[in-house]
C-alpha cells in the first residue's frame, strides 16, 4: 500500500521537538507542505525546515502561542498567505505543567494547561474548520495522551485537558462529518521524548514505567508519527469521531494480568 499526501498542506503545532518533529518529518516524506509551530525553540524548528527542505520537501516554521486566539488567527493568515489554506491540522502543542497535588496546585499554573491543552487545540481547530467545511475536505487530528482515561496524581490540569479533547474529538467530528471533515485524536502512551528523559534514562525509573507497560518497552516518536500519516490520509477515509490509543497495552491494565 503506498500512502501519499502528496500536495496537502498540513500544520503541525508544537512541531519543534519531540513527537511534533517526528510527526513533521514524516508528514512530510509523505509528500505533504508542512508548516510548524514553535513557541520558545526557534533554532530547533528551523533545523527541522531544514531537513525537511534538504529531502526535497517544503516546509515553513512558524512562531505562535496557541493559547492566544489572536495568535492563532495570526498564525492561519500566514498559512493562507504561504499555501493558500489548509488540509490537515495536526493539534499536538501541549504541557503537562508542573507536579502539585490538586488541594496545593497554584491555580494560574493549573489554568495555564488547560488554556494550552484544551483550549489551544480548541483555537486551531475552530480555525482550521472555517476553511475546511467550505471545501467539504480536511482532516484534524488532536494529539490526545492515555491519560484521557487513566487518572494522574499531581497532574490533574494535564488528566483533564486530555479528557476533554477527547470529547472535543468527537463533537467536533460530529459537527464536520455531513461535510466530508474528519476529526480524531491519537492518544500516546509512553514515548521517548526529551519531556520524559527524567523517567527513561534512570534505571529505577526505567523499571517502574515498564511494570504499566504489557509490551515491556517504550514506544519512539517514529511509531506514533508514522500512524498519523495512516490516520490523516484516505486510507483511513471513513474514521471519524474516535481516539486510537498508541501505549503498548498501557490502558489495558497489566497490573490484571495475574488475576484481581
Amino acid at each position: 500500500m503506498n500512502i501519499t499526501l502528496k500536495g496537502k498542506r498540513v500544520l503541525v503545532t508544537g512541531g519543534s521537538s519531540g513527537i511534533g518533529s517526528a510527526i513533521a518529518k514524516a508528514l512530510a516524506a509523505a509528500g505533504a507542505k508542512v508548516a510548524l509551530t514553535y513557541r520558545t525553540h526557534p533554532k530547533s524548528a528551523e533545523a527541522i525546515v531544514r531537513a525537511i527542505k534538504k529531502r526535497g520537501g517544503k516546509a515553513l516554521a512558524l512562531e505562535a502561542d496557541v493559547s492566544d486566539p489572536a495568535a492563532v488567527v495570526a498564525l492561519f493568515h500566514q498559512m493562507d498567505e504561504a499555501w493558500g489554506g489548509i488540509d490537515i491540522l495536526i493539534n499536538n502543542a501541549g504541557m503537562d505543567g508542573e507536579r502539585a497535588l490538586g488541594w496545593e496546585a497554584d491555580f494560574p499554573a493549573w489554568k495555564k494547561v488547560i488554556e494550552v491543552n484544551l483550549f489551544g487545540a480548541f483555537h486551531c481547530a475552530s480555525e482550521a474548520l472555517k476553511r475546511m467545511v467550505p471545501q467539504k475536505s480536511g482532516v484534524v487530528l488532536n494529539v490526545s495522551s492515555v491519560h484521557e482515561e487513566i487518572a494522574w496524581s499531581g497532574y490533574s490540569a494535564y488528566a483533564s485537558s486530555k479528557a476533554a479533547v477527547g470529547m472535543l474529538t468527537k463533537t467536533l467530528a460530529q459537527e464536520a462529518a455531513p461535510h466530508g471533515v474528519r476529526v480524531l485524536a491519537i492518544a500516546p502512551g509512553a514515548i521517548r521524548t526529551p519531556i520524559n528523559r527524567d523517567v527513561w534514562d534512570n534505571p529505577k525509573g526505567l523499571k517502574d514505567l515498564l511494570k504499566k507497560i504489557p509490551l515491556n518497552r517504550i514506544g519512539e516518536p517514529k511509531e506514533i508519527a508514522d500512524l498519523v500519516v495512516v490516520l490523516v490520509s484516505d486510507t483511513a477515509s471513513y474514521l471519524t469521531g474516535r481516539t486510537i490509543v498508541v501505549d503498548g497495552g498501557m490502558t489495558d491494565y497489566p497490573d490484571f494480568a495475574n488475576g484481581g
